[in-house]
């Protein structure tokens, strides 16, 4: 057993195609190798903007030995009625590179087939490797790939060097006229020379001398520590802290392969931009992180993290203070013009800009919401109706400020910031921050009503128009994000546990498009059906039982919250040992009714005991059920169902429901039709019984 070394060496990576790549590269392997019955102990990943690798400890030598089997045609089809082999017997053998008489029948569940077994030699490690690794290389996949110079395969960013070291071996490899080598390449400006890695043990340290980090964590841990050494040699003493986004500290990461941090400073008078424009400023464009003080307010300085080691700190920390003195400079100027103008007056400016081309334009949109935001308040929160609809009103006027024209990511924070400026009350200055909230899976929810009326008014409108025009997510492509709105929307609504008829709303939302759509049932039902998956993928991510949510969301989907309490309800009674039997039972029920939909129930055509005594439960459970069903109190109606068990066991043990007689048998039916709607009133339990 040998380690293997495999680096792919390249000119910048993006920061974020390197994580990926890595566990790309790392499934890659540990696939392949699998297929060729390569064993090893572990396996990890490294990544810089210059390189993709991977370590494999203990790799085995060669493939075992092992015995092939292999199977054929079957005995029909292989020979003839004299007993002579076919074509079909004698090109399966050929094409194996053996005989017809190396063939062997044996039995199987199909019947007779041919069959051959044949002893595979193991290749040795060091002969597979360079096509596997080959095959690596090509079906890498980037968010963005196109052909270098001369090469025919695309890749992110040109290949410079392929590093491939087997125990003390280089593989020998090539691609696109890159040939392997046992050297790999420092970092770019403090250690350029190509360094020769004589042990794959020592390939992380091999790196470590030559200025680079490989490891993402611990290059992770070392941009965090330059940052704090930066900040305290910054001037900003204990007053200050460094604010840490994940998302930016994952960026600089994969942007440096050893970071250094600098401390910088910006004039006071920028502290007057809302914070949010500071941040932006800073963590877009620059990639900088912002100081704070103990109450979390915006400090006038910033660390940045180069990728190299400078002479004169003084020299760069000026560098960065007028590239960013620029940016504020410009956002100052935006924000002192985009007040002069109050947000009222922007809406008309909605016009120039396209929703979509068949939707029409976003003043359009904003009209849509606002009659939107009103239905939903009228309903679910009335009395936030007035705040809800003026935040409605003014949530997309901020698209065709000046600051959003360069901040793109601040919509609805700009619009925000000019309203609280214009003295809108603080829930619809709030409600406009908010309705973009949340951003994706997993991110903050809307802290606000308003924010979440509105939020949600965007939404319905959006995926009501993109269903209404034919705009469909397929497997592939999902230009609008109408899976990331939908979930957002189920979100929205569960936060808030609000009561809303899905069915009801994106109707109403079609019909506010006009002929602009097609807003028949079809359509409301294709919503409905998508969001009822995107719902039923999200419980389940989050450990739901997949056959309760089932049971309950095939039944009927068109209210979140009342599905979420139905799905509960009887997540908690799936472990009761007379529930299992009813569910057994309901089963049953379901294969004999079928499609009946009868439940007119003659009292008279019941002649058995135990169709007598299944009917009188039925009846006083029909009024006991009434009133927990009315609350919506699940848990009740399944403990009060579970009166059927007995009775219906009772009942198919001694009564033929199919009997001779028309009437009795439709009787029958629609008495057992009659119980499995009450049970559907819950869900569909049959689909909880395992067998």
């Amino acid at each position: 057993m040998r380690d293997l070394l495999f680096e792919i060496g390249t000119e910048e990576l993006p920061a974020g195609f390197i994580n990926p790549a890595v566990d790309q590269l790392l499934k890659m392997f540990q696939k392949k190798s699998k297929k060729l019955a390569l064993g090893y102990s572990e396996m990890r990943g490294y990544g810089t903007p210059r390189r993709l690798a991977i370590v494999v400890n203990e790799l085995e030598a060669s493939q075992k030995d092992m015995v092939e089997v292999l199977l054929g045609p079957s005995k029909k089809a292989g020979f003839d009625e004299q007993g002579n082999p076919t074509p079909a017997a004698q090109g399966f053998a050929r094409s194996k590179g053996a005989t017809v008489d190396d063939l062997e029948l044996v039995v199987t569940e199909k019947g007779e087939y041919l069959q051959l077994k044949r002893e595979v030699k193991g290749q040795p490690t060091i002969e597979l490797l360079p096509l596997l690794l080959k095959e690596m290389i090509g079906e890498l996949a980037f968010p963005k790939s196109m052909r270098w110079g001369s090469n025919m395969q695309t890749f992110a960013r040109p290949i410079q060097w392929l590093t491939v070291r087997y125990g003390d071996q280089t593989v020998d490899l090539e691609h696109e006229g890159i040939v392997s080598s046992n050297k790999t390449q420092g970092h770019r400006f403090l250690a350029p020379e190509p360094r020769a890695i004589d042990s794959v043990k020592m390939y992380e340290q091999t790196l470590t001398d030559a200025e680079v980090i490989g490891d993402y964590e611990q290059r992770k841990e070392a941009v965090l520590a330059s940052i704090n050494e930066a900040l305290k040699t910054g001037g900003f003493g204990d007053s200050g802290s460094v604010f840490i986004d994940d998302n930016l500290l994952a960026t600089v990461t994969n942007l440096i392969e050893k970071p250094f941090g600098i401390c910088g400073t910006f004039d006071e008078k920028f502290l007057g931009l809302p914070d949010e424009v500071l941040i932006t400023s800073m963590r877009e464009h620059q990639k900088y992180f912002p100081i704070i003080d103990q109450n979390k307010k915006l400090l006038p300085g910033f660390i940045a993290v180069n990728n190299t080691r400078v002479k004169n700190d003084s020299l760069s920390r000026e560098g960065h203070e007028r590239v960013l003195r620029a940016r504020l400079e410009d956002a100052l100027f935006f924000f002192e013009s985009d007040k002069k103008q109050p947000l009222d007056n922007r809406i008309a400016g909605l016009t120039g800009i396209i929703f979509q081309a068949k939707l029409g334009t976003m003043r359009e949109k904003s009209e849509r919401i606002i009659k939107l935001t009103r239905l939903l308040a009228e309903s679910l929160e009335p009395e936030w109706m007035a705040d809800a609809q003026r935040a409605a009103q003014l949530c997309k006027a901020d698209l065709i400020t000046d600051m959003v024209a360069e901040f793109p990511s601040l919509q609805g924070t700009m619009g925000s910031a000019y309203a609280q400026e214009a003295g809108e009350a603080d829930s619809v200055v709030q409600g406009i921050k908010e309705h973009y909230m949340p951003l994706r899976a997993g991110a903050p929810l809307p802290g606000s009503v308003t924010g979440t009326l509105v939020g949600m008014a965007d939404r319905i409108d959006t995926i009501a128009g993109c269903f209404g025009i034919g705009q469909v997510p397929t497997g592939t492509t999902d230009p609008f994000g109408l899976r990331r709105l939908a979930l957002a929307l189920i979100h929205l609504i569960s936060d808030r546990s609000y009561q809303l008829d899905l069915n009801d709303i994106f109707k109403k939302a079609l019909a506010l498009y006009g002929d602009k759509v097609n807003g028949g049932q079809e359509t409301v039902e294709s919503i409905v059906e998508f969001i009822r998956r995107r719902f039923e993928n999200d419980l389940v991510a989050k450990g739901g039982d997949n056959n309760v949510i089932q049971a309950v969301s095939s039944v009927d989907f068109s209210d979140v919250i009342d599905c979420t309490q139905k799905i509960n309800a009887l997540a908690e009674f799936q472990g009761v040992e007379d529930f299992a039997i009813l569910a057994s039972s309901f089963k049953r029920v379901r294969n004999i009714v079928k499609d009946n939909s009868q439940q007119t129930i003659d009292a008279k055509l019941l002649s058995e005991n135990a169709e007598k005594q299944l009917y009188q439960v039925y009846e006083k459970l029909v009024i006991d059920l009434k009133a927990p069903l009315e609350k919506k109190n699940y848990q009740e109606v399944l403990k009060k169902m579970l009166v059927l068990k007995d009775p219906v066991d009772i009942f198919f043990n001694e009564v033929m429901v199919m009997a001779e007689d028309r009437g009795v048998r439709q009787n029958r039916l629609n008495m057992l039709t009659a119980i499995g709607s009450i049970i559907l009133s819950v869900g569909d339990i049959s689909k909880m019984h395992r067998e």
